[in-house]
C-alpha cells in the first residue's frame, strides 16, 4: 500500500508532462476534486495539483523536444548520483542527469531498458507528495512492458524490488512489486508490473508507467473524464479481487488509470 512514509523505491511525487499546462489544468480540475497552484513564474509553468491543501500530483510543460504527453512516477531515493550509476550499471539510460531544484530536493529521470520512463526524487524541503490511497489521489503505479523479465531485473537492480507473480490466465502473469520497508506490515504492495500480450505489441504498444487514482465511483469518473475530452481505453470494468477499473487518455494523450475497490481508500 501506499503511504507517504517513503523509503527508497516507493513512489514519492508524480508530475504530468503537458503540451498545454492551462488545458490540463483545465481538464484534470474538471475530473477531480482538485485545485491548482503555480510554482511561481521562476518555475517556468509548473505547479501543483492540490486536493484539501495538500499536494496530490504535479503539472508542467513538457521540456523534451518531440516528447509525448505522459504522466511520470517518481521514486524515493537518498542519493540520486548512486541510483544514476545503477541505471547505467543495468541497462538504463539517462534522460535527465541527477539536477537540483531550487532547495525542494534532487531529481533525475531514466528510461529502463524496455523503453518505460521512470524518475527519481531526492528530498529536501519538499518530502514528497502529501497525500495517497485517498479519493482522487495516487493509490498504484504501473509498468506495461515489452519484456516483463528484463523490467523486474532491472528495478530488482535499481531499488531491491521484490515481486509477487499472480495469474490472470491465458498465460499472462501480474507482478506485483514491493520495495524493501515499504507499505504496512502485510500489505507491502505499491505496484504492478504486466508483459503486453502480442496482440498489444504487433499494434505497435511501446513500455510505459502509469498512475491509477482512487476513485469512490469509477463510472461516474470515468464519465466526466470522457465528457471532458478523454478517450477511453478500458470501459470501466469488474476485475475479480481487485476492484472496478478503467484506463484513459486525457485530452492530449497522456495515459492514467482510475479504480474503486482494493486497494482501499481511506
Amino acid at each position: 500500500m501506499l503511504t507517504t512514509d517513503f523509503v527508497p523505491g516507493t513512489p514519492d511525487w508524480l508530475d504530468l508532462g503537458a503540451p498545454d499546462v492551462d488545458a490540463a489544468v483545465a481538464f484534470y480540475t474538471s475530473v477531480f476534486d482538485w485545485q491548482f497552484q503555480s510554482a511561481g513564474p521562476e518555475a517556468g509553468g509548473y505547479g501543483f495539483f492540490q486536493r484539501d491543501g495538500r499536494t496530490a500530483a504535479a503539472v508542467g510543460p513538457l521540456m523534451e523536444d518531440g516528447g509525448s504527453p505522459a504522466w511520470t512516477t517518481y521514486f524515493h531515493t537518498r542519493d540520486a548520483d548512486a541510483v544514476r550509476a545503477l541505471v547505467e550499471e543495468a541497462g538504463g539510460t539517462v534522460r535527465v542527469a541527477p539536477m537540483d531544484v531550487f532547495t525542494a530536493g534532487r531529481l533525475a529521470q531514466f528510461t529502463d531498458p524496455t523503453g518505460a520512463d521512470f524518475a527519481v526524487w531526492e528530498p529536501k524541503d519538499t518530502g514528497g507528495l502529501e497525500v495517497l490511497m485517498e479519493p482522487e489521489t495516487l493509490c498504484w503505479t504501473e509498468l506495461y512492458t515489452t519484456d516483463a523479465a528484463a523490467a523486474k531485473r532491472f528495478y530488482t537492480a535499481v531499488f531491491s524490488w521484490t515481486y509477487e507473480d499472480m495469474s490472470m490466465g491465458d498465460d499472462l502473469v501480474y507482478s506485483v512489486v514491493s520495495a524493501p520497508g515499504g507499505g504496512t506490515e502485510g500489505d507491502t504492495g505499491q505496484g504492478g508490473i504486466m508483459q503486453l500480450p502480442q496482440e498489444n505489441l504487433s499494434a505497435g504498444s511501446t513500455s510505459e508507467w502509469h498512475p491509477y487514482f482512487a476513485t469512490e465511483d469509477c463510472d461516474a469518473t470515468c464519465g466526466r473524464a470522457t465528457g471532458a475530452g478523454a478517450k477511453v481505453l478500458i470501459p470501466p470494468t469488474d476485475v475479480p479481487g481487485v476492484g472496478r477499473l478503467a484506463m484513459l487518455k486525457d485530452p492530449a494523450g497522456a495515459p492514467f488509470a482510475l479504480i474503486k475497490g482494493d486497494p482501499d481508500m481511506r
